[in-house]
């Protein structure tokens, strides 16, 4: 084992030195002082063994270039024999055992009652831009692969673990997170997250970590809206330009768990993985249980910064189009205006009017299949109503195609009503507790797809309905969170597996059919942000931000999202008001905000004045002329939603730096008082700038240094402004 994993080093030493070189990252080891560097480009991060044989944190932060000055890891003091060594050393990777009181990365119950688990080094490999460290526990052979991949230049480092069962018996793991990340020993670190419901996803909080601990995670089945898998730890005074910050994001969509704990030894650490909550995974001999993707980033430039790294890492690295880049098309999609009553004659007619403001993909919404003509029946029947359709999908598709547009459609496969005819012919594949109530959330269960026979189902009608439409998008919806989890059809020791197997074979089925029908793009959306995670962005091209369209409103949700997520898996629709909080807001208001991310028209077109038409076909084609610029540049938050002013700005850079839009929104004016100066950012100093409208040229120093008043009054005024390097 020892002779492979030097070879595997010594390889990767030659392979990584060049990446470092340039400044690119990349992994090397120090024998010498049992010490692994990897370097992203843009941190440095270092663990290494101990004297106790253990694995230990080092450094996670700004760029470490002189490898003399790191020194070998060392076991933390015993302080008291309350507080042990065990539980003040930095572990990577601590498991529940020994005298430890921290927050665990895994723990486990052998079938002889043993909980004591304590991990040490075994050996360690180097592949292409991963670490790979063993660790086995100290007298029983269970081990734990955890793994550091580095994606060079980007700034992103990913944990993840996984735990093999080597022993003769079947173990219980009822705790397996992914990884831990350890901030620098300190006082007063702030952490920001993401909090929401249905209709107020991502609300952003920032909040002092006091000793203890702070817990965001999901309980119910996938990744919810109450809050988001990531966090942002700072030291009390980043800003959006300025300060230290580190932060991380898991990759799953189903239960998980951040915590975030600060020692009274003032170490704050955050734990990550797997929910532990009703959690028990049965690992048999030879089995393995490997946890999600925990990424990792540092920046000493702001939020904003930090915001901007995983931009550019989700959409180079995580995005399905990484390898072969293109904006998201602009879509309109036929809800707002026929929700059920959907027919050929009338969705025809929503097609000639979308393609004449230049919308590039129909979408049909819910209501086209089985007797589905309200939501109390029909989900689970996915064949095409003959009623509403007597030609099938076919000829609808073809008139879309006619007019220059895609075709796409709305589908729900997780789900099944009870009045239904696949629920009277399979009762059995919804999720339930033996001779227990089965509770409808929207009337509708929840197809237990853990199974593989339901997984299976689901697969084959969707696969078939692709197969035999030329379809080219699916807005693939979950109206609802688990209830009553039960798997009766498996031994009682294995149904807590369901977590688990439930998003593996959802993952499976969206990766199945892309290989099938490589053209198709697939939309998350669970009630608006219920799905949004790098988990599920490695396999659909956009999301839905929130059901709340309300433009207003969509300010504030917005700039929660971009914390994370690039605008260009942001779907932003512009529908008719009065919306959700019976507030009426200019069209063009409307536009501005939806043209931050990736645009779709969700409006009644049976009801827009000839006017509306005109405004919108201009936005549309505005639109288009800044897309690539706000769906792969930079995003630049300069005046956030959350302030009094009532001003609200974003700038968008694109990558190559020849264009900038800046968007500004007022939505209240007081006292006849003017509008705050925006300062523009990443603008070239030494180049000039063509302003549109106005086509003045303007420096790129003045413009960042003197700074923009746009001429907004009244109430929800607007202006994009475009700058054209000259």
């Amino acid at each position: 084992m020892m002779v492979f994993a030097m070879r595997n080093i010594l390889l990767a030493l030659t392979l990584s030195a060049g990446l470092f070189a340039q400044g690119q990252g990349g992994i090397r080891q120090l024998p010498d002082r049992k010490l692994w560097v990897i370097d992203t480009g843009l941190s440095t991060y270092v663990l290494g063994v101990n004297d106790r044989n253990e694995l230990q944190f080092q450094h996670w932060g700004g760029r470490i270039l002189r490898d003399e000055d790191l020194p070998p890891a060392r076991s933390s003091a015993e302080w008291a024999s309350f507080d042990s060594s065990q539980s003040r050393t930095a572990e990577e990777y601590p498991g529940w055992g020994g005298i430890r009181y921290i927050e665990p990365a895994v723990k486990i119950t052998f079938p002889d009652g043993v909980r004591d688990l304590v991990l040490k080094y075994d050996s360690a490999g180097i592949g292409q831009n991963t670490l790979t460290v063993r660790l086995k526990d100290i007298e029983r052979d269970v081990f734990v692969d955890v793994s550091y991949k580095v994606y060079p230049g980007t700034g992103v480092l990913a944990k993840s673990s996984v735990i093999e069962n080597k022993t003769q018996q079947p173990i219980l793991v009822e705790s397996a997170q992914s990884g831990v990340w350890y901030m620098p020993r300190g006082t007063d670190y702030r952490m920001t997250h993401l909090y929401g419901r249905w209709a107020g996803e991502t609300q952003l909080v920032r909040e002092i970590l006091k000793p203890g601990k702070k817990v965001i995670e999901s309980r119910r089945g996938n990744t919810g809206a109450q809050f988001n898998p990531w966090f942002a730890i700072d030291a009390g005074d980043a800003d959006e330009n300025h300060g230290r910050v580190w932060f991380g994001a898991l990759g799953w969509s189903g239960n998980w768990k951040i915590t975030a704990e600060t020692t009274s030894f003032q170490t704050t650490r955050v734990v990550g993985g797997f929910n532990d909550f009703d959690f028990g995974y049965k690992l048999s001999p030879g089995e393995k249980l490997k946890t999600p993707q925990f990424y990792g980033g540092y920046t000493d430039r702001g939020f904003g910064e930090a915001s901007r790294i995983l931009h550019r890492f989700e959409r180079t690295e995580i995005a399905p189009d990484r390898a072969h880049p293109h904006v998201r098309p602009l879509l309109y999609n036929s809800w707002e205006a026929t929700e059920f009553a959907v027919d050929e004659p009338g969705q025809s007619i929503l097609a000639d009017k979308a393609a004449k403001l230049g919308v590039e993909m129909f979408v049909m919404d819910d209501g086209w299949f089985g007797q589905r003509n309200d939501d109390h029946r029909g989900l689970g029947d996915w064949y095409v109503n003959q009623q509403k359709f007597p030609n099938g999908l076919k000829s609808l598709i073809d008139h879309v195609n006619s007019l220059g547009m895609k075709f796409g459609l709305w589908v729900e496969p997780e789900m099944v009503n009870p009045d239904s005819g696949l629920y009277r012919a399979h009762p059995d594949w919804a999720m339930h507790f033996p001779g227990r109530p089965r509770s409808e959330a929207r009337n509708q269960l929840i197809l237990n797809m853990a199974r593989q026979d339901v997984k299976e189902h689901i697969f084959g009608v969707l696969d078939k309905l692709l197969t035999e439409n030329r379809i080219a998008f699916l807005k693939w919806d979950m109206n609802r969170n688990f209830g009553e989890p039960g798997w009766p059809a498996v031994a009682p020791d294995e149904q807590k597996k369901l977590w688990v197997q439930y998003v593996r074979n959802l993952y499976e089925i969206i990766d199945r059919l892309r290989a099938n029908h490589p053209g198709v793009e697939i939309e998350s959306c669970s009630g608006g942000g219920g799905r949004v995670e790098l988990g599920i962005m490695e396999r659909v091209d956009q999301v839905w931000t929130s059901d709340n369209t309300e433009a207003f409103d969509r300010l504030k949700i917005q700039e929660g999202f971009s914390q994370v997520y690039p605008a260009k898996v942001m779907m932003a629709w512009v529908t008719d008001v009065p919306n959700m909080n019976g507030r009426s807001t200019p069209l063009k208001y409307r536009f501005l905000v939806a043209m931050q991310g990736s645009v779709g028209i969700g409006g009644n077109l049976n009801k827009w004045s000839a006017a509306d038409m005109k405004l919108a076909s201009d936005m549309v084609a505005q639109y288009k002329g800044i897309r690539d610029t706000v769906q792969q540049g930079d995003l630049y938050r300069l005046n956030s939603p959350r302030d009094p002013s009532g001003l609200t700005s974003n700038e968008y850079v694109s990558t190559d730096g020849k264009q900038a839009a800046i968007f500004a929104f007022y939505d209240h004016q007081q006292y006849g008082q003017e509008v705050p100066v925006v300062y523009p950012r990443g603008l070239d100093s030494s180049a000039t700038y063509k302003l549109t409208p106005g086509q003045t040229t303007l420096s790129g120093s003045y413009l960042m240094n003197h700074g923009i008043q746009f001429k907004l009054t009244g109430d929800y005024d607007s202006t994009l402004l475009v700058l054209d390097r000259q």
